[in-house]
């Protein structure tokens, strides 16, 4: 059975290292220019450096976006950009322009090109156009189903990557007008607002002060608010369908995201690989999908086109049943103390969860905290600030530690 690729964001160089420490074959990321996520921190070239060694020095992979539609202006450093990226090392270039396309493949002619989900491929015609014309993968429209994506691969030689976890867009791949429209901040330059989480009512041109009923509240109605794509109980169905690139969305999402996606995707790759036959979803799977930031799930257009149930109308706030609270930096197997960098803030007495890239999930009571200067203190409340709190049970650098957030 051939395994594909787990692909996951990398929106800077401390989720990069996550995501290749808990599972990923391959990150993607943006650098400061030429790509569509500017409201990521993205990569300078000698950070990008340093995450291209990170991930190859354990056997992994590194894809850079350089996926804007392009104007002339454009044009006049993409060639020096993507030089710098060929002396970076990286795995493959991202692109959707055809004429970006067209100066990678003879400027970095060594270096295979992915053809952008922007790019909008929907059927297998689209997909041998740009197989003729170089790329060396298809990143497919989201707006596919997994009977269009087993046609389009089977008539392909080159391999196909489908986004199976994260964030939906109501336009189609990404293109929208919405923003700069609405706040001059452009989709297709990749500074989307994201008008499409926000507050709409829906009233008639001649009949001013009558809100037509779209399941709107006090507040208004999100009818633009897509759910976000899950995936993990349909694995055996990825797998038939031939996708090569498992992707997960969410270069802006947390630290805790990525770990917690990345590894609960493993788990079931890994669970299908070894048992095929006998694989099932598991429930803990479902629960530590829960725990990460997210909107209602959804499967998207993998089984048909959405209908009024994947779009959730009362509210765009995520979900979220735990609080990302901090890092583990060392552990001190002879005193028993762990070094923590805090993301947010947590109290003596406080219950916490602590997971790893392997191994179950364990809870502990916080007893002590004391400070880097050996203070005793009650809470840590600044942001990053370094403590140490006793731990009976070892851990090791890049454990994450959680809570169950408060009900409003």
């Amino acid at each position: 059975m051939k395994k594909p690729e787990l692909l996951a964001p990398a929106g800077n160089l401390e989720k990069l290292k996550i995501a290749v420490d808990y599972g990923a074959d391959s990150v993607y990321l943006g650098g400061k220019r030429f790509g569509l996520r500017a409201g990521a921190a993205n990569f300078t070239l000698e950070e990008l450096v340093e995450g291209v060694t990170y991930a190859h020095e354990r056997g992994r992979r590194v894809y850079v976006t350089v996926n804007i539609f392009a104007h002339n202006e454009d044009l006049e450093h993409v060639k020096e950009y993507l030089l710098e990226l060929q002396n970076c090392k990286v795995d493959g270039v991202i692109v959707s322009d055809p004429g970006v396309l067209d100066i990678a493949l003879k400027t970095i002619p060594s270096i295979p090109i992915h053809l952008s989900t922007q790019a909008n491929c929907t059927n297998i015609s689209s997909a041998l156009f740009w197989e003729r014309a170089g790329a060396a993968r298809i990143i497919l429209a989201r707006e596919l189903s997994l009977k269009e994506i087993r046609e389009i691969r089977q008539g392909l030689s080159i391999p196909v990557e489908a986004f199976i976890h994260g964030a939906m867009c109501v336009s189609y791949s990404g293109r929208c007008i919405l923003s700069s429209v609405m706040t001059g901040r452009s989709a297709n330059k990749g500074d989307c607002s994201h008008p499409c989480r926000w507050e709409y009512y829906l009233m008639e041109k001649k009949r001013p002060g009558h809100y037509y009923p779209v399941g709107e509240d006090n507040d208004g109605t999100y009818i633009l608010n897509a759910n976000d794509l899950c995936m993990i109980q349909y694995i055996p169905q990825l797998f038939e369908a031939g996708i090569d690139s498992f992707k997960i969305e969410g270069r802006m999402k947390s630290v805790h995201y990525a770990a917690s996606v990345v590894r609960t995707y493993r788990q079931a790759i890994d669970s299908y690989i070894e048992d095929p036959h006998g694989w099932i979803c598991r429930g803990e799977w479902l629960e530590e999908l829960e725990k990460v930031s997210h909107r209602r799930y959804s499967t998207g257009f993998y089984f048909g086109k959405p209908t009024a149930h994947d779009f959730t109308y009362d509210d765009s706030k995520y979900m979220r049943s735990h609080k990302f609270i901090g890092k583990i930096l060392n552990y001190n197997q002879r005193t028993g103390m762990a070094l923590v960098e805090q993301r947010n803030k947590f109290s003596v007495g406080d219950i916490v969860e602590i997971f790893g890239p392997t191994g179950d999930p364990f809870r502990f009571k916080i007893d002590e905290i004391w400070d880097e200067e050996g203070k005793s203190i009650f809470s840590a409340p600044h942001p990053k600030q370094k403590v140490h709190i006793p731990l009976d049970t070892p851990v090791n650098k890049n454990y994450l530690l959680r809570k169950k957030s408060k009900v409003e």
